[in-house]
Formats: structure tokens, sequence, C-alpha cells
């Protein structure tokens, strides 16, 4: 089983950073990949960013060039680096965990934390 808990979230000004911090309990973090997805109000979720075991990275068109997800085995920890916010980053984020051999684009299976509010406003 992993748990994972979800902080950095906050009220920030257009064009302002957020690094978000996820971590996790348990003693497999080094080999699942992990995803960073959000929900805004009245939207699906949808995939952010992901890394994988081996460190690849993945992130939508929408935060390339912006969001930059990393993560530390040691301190089973995966990271959202988030600049240049806009209004419509606004959306609770979430972490995902996919056990091996799951990518972190299938959520079918998986660990869940319980989320960060992000608003983007002035």
């Amino acid at each position: 089983q992993v748990q994972l808990v979800e902080s950095g979230g906050g009220l920030v000004q257009p064009g302002g950073s957020l690094r978000l911090s996820c971590v996790a309990s348990g003693s497999i973090f080094s080999i699942l990949a992990m995803g960073w997805y959000r929900q805004a109000p009245g939207k699906q979720r949808e995939l952010v960013a992901g890394i994988s075991s081996g460190g690849s990275t993945n992130y939508a068109d929408s935060v390339k060039g912006r969001f930059t997800i990393s993560r530390d085995n040691v301190k089973k920890a995966v990271y959202l680096q988030m600049n240049s916010l806009k209004p419509e980053d606004t959306a609770v984020y979430f972490c995902f965990a996919a056990p091996p051999p799951l990518s972190y684009v299938n959520t079918r299976a998986g660990y869940w934390g319980q989320g960060t509010q992000v608003t983007v406003s002035s």
C-alpha cells in the first residue's frame, strides 16, 4: 500500500510560481511511475506531467516550457515546479502513483493523493 500526501498549493498571481510536493509512504517508491493530474471545476481530470521510474518525463502541451516534474527517490518525493502560471492553471492538483508495469497514464490501478488547490488570480 502506498499513501501520497501533497502540499504546496495556494493562491498566486498570474505569472507567479508554485512548487508542489508529493511525499509517498512505503518502500517501493523508486519503482513507481508518478504523475501529476489536475481537475478544474466542471472539467475532467487531466494529466499534467509524468515521470517514469527511470526519470523519463512527459508533459501536457498546455504546460510545456512552464512546468517541470522531478523526483527524489531518497526522499520518496515527486515535485511539480510551476512557473508563469495562468488563470487557466487553476485546479485541484493530484499526485498519482502507478505500480509496475503500469504507466502513470493508466489510472485504472494505482494510488491517489488527496489533492491540493492551486488558484491563479489577481
